[in-house]
């Protein structure tokens, strides 16, 4: 049976921070929570018969903060997803989490629900680089979170952090990945910071005073140099793992395989069809269609599509993988334009394909943007 993905967004969070460009919107009162709670619930009941076919092997509550949410909403939403959708054996079920805004009878219950993994967004363990970005939590709310999810039953772990912070170094950003790894977490997502248009850290201009080039760049080395060296294998451009716990949802988008989202600016690829919701709030709780872009790639764009997200894994494309998905000739569509990348160590073979070196995967989005071609 076809396997399929489900993201359900929860656009609700306790502040906005100085750098968010994502869709999250703080302080919610109670009944427009409520509501979304519901709107999601029948979206996902609405759109259950055309996924009779698949098996849902992961569900993915991203944010905003989905811990915002009290247990019993949480609760409503899972019994939503397995009263109307074939959930796998063994799925896997993340919800993200910010420190200080779950508790251990919260995680209790969400395990019972289906929960069986956290993403916890830290980004850093120093109290001045969390003031920086306008978080509202210190390091020592991940340790409770971290305690309060595993004495719940739920021990499969992920901790977001982020280099190039306004007051960082590579000092104390290698400090933080010795005190996150400390807690015994077992998998990582490292970030670099990007300034987005039209947040506070995009209104500042020259006031944003960062890391010079350098020093980011020295961060990105050093700490993957860090991880490496305790065991953590890089398997995507900003995602570790220790073997075994890489993110099965995430997975999904870098192998191109099925996964509908739900809620505002919640994106899906689905039956051959790429479609997106726009920002809507409101619109969405009154039962509106919020789909804003759709569109149903060519074969070229597709090929295209699988060599970029592919290239991002650690383990590269297999020639053989895509000939068997596509059809043609992997050296002769992309394979003799990599291999130009070989004689400098960006790229290397992997197998019967190619992966990029960590230099590569350092600046991927120029070589990816000089071998592919989005124009037809």
């Amino acid at each position: 049976m076809n396997t399929l993905g489900l993201y359900l967004h929860i656009p609700f969070c306790r502040s906005k921070c100085l750098y968010c460009d994502f869709c999250s919107f703080p302080r919610p009162d109670e009944g427009t929570v409520e509501a979304y709670v519901e709107a999601l619930c029948r979206d996902l009941k609405r759109r259950a018969a055309a996924c009779e076919d698949y098996a849902v092997d992961t569900v993915y509550f991203g944010g905003g903060t989905p811990t915002l949410l009290s247990a019993a909403q949480l609760e409503r939403l899972m019994e939503a997803v397995t009263g109307a959708y074939r959930l796998a054996d063994g799925a896997e079920i993340t919800a993200e989490c910010n420190p200080a805004t779950g508790s251990r009878e919260l995680f209790t219950r969400m395990r019972l629900a289906g929960f069986n993994r956290l993403s916890i967004g830290l980004q850093s363990a120093h109290g001045e680089e969390l003031r920086a970005l306008g978080r509202l939590h210190r390091f020592d709310d991940l340790r409770q979170t971290v305690e309060d999810a595993r004495v719940a039953g739920i021990d499969n772990l992920s901790a977001d952090v982020m280099f190039g912070i306004p007051g960082q170094t590579v000092g104390s950003y290698l400090a933080t990945l010795e005190a996150v790894c400390g807690l015994g977490v077992r998998h990582l997502s490292a970030y670099g910071l990007t300034v987005e248009e039209g947040t506070p850290f995009g209104n500042m201009g020259d006031r944003l005073v960062l890391p010079d080039e350098e020093e980011t760049r020295r961060m990105y080395f050093e700490g993957l140099a860090y991880l490496e060296s305790h065991g953590w294998k890089q398997y995507e451009i900003s995602n570790f793992a220790v073997p075994g716990y890489e993110s099965r949802h995430n997975l999904k988008y870098w192998n191109c395989d099925p996964y509908l989202g739900f809620g505002p600016a919640a994106y899906s690829d689905f039956c051959g069809k790429r479609f997106g919701n726009s920002r809507d709030v409101a619109a969405y709780i009154e039962g509106k269609d919020i789909t804003e872009a759709c569109d149903e790639p060519s074969d070229v764009e597709r090929m295209n599509e699988y060599v970029m997200l592919r290239m991002r894994l650690g383990e590269g494309i297999s020639a053989r993988a895509f000939e068997a998905r596509f059809g043609g000739d992997f050296q002769a569509l992309f394979g003799k334009r990599l291999e130009a990348y070989l004689p400098g160590g960006l790229v290397r073979r992997r197998g019967d394909g190619y992966g990029f070196s960590p230099r590569g995967m350092y600046v991927s989005n120029s070589i990816l943007s000089e071998i592919l071609d989005f124009s037809s």
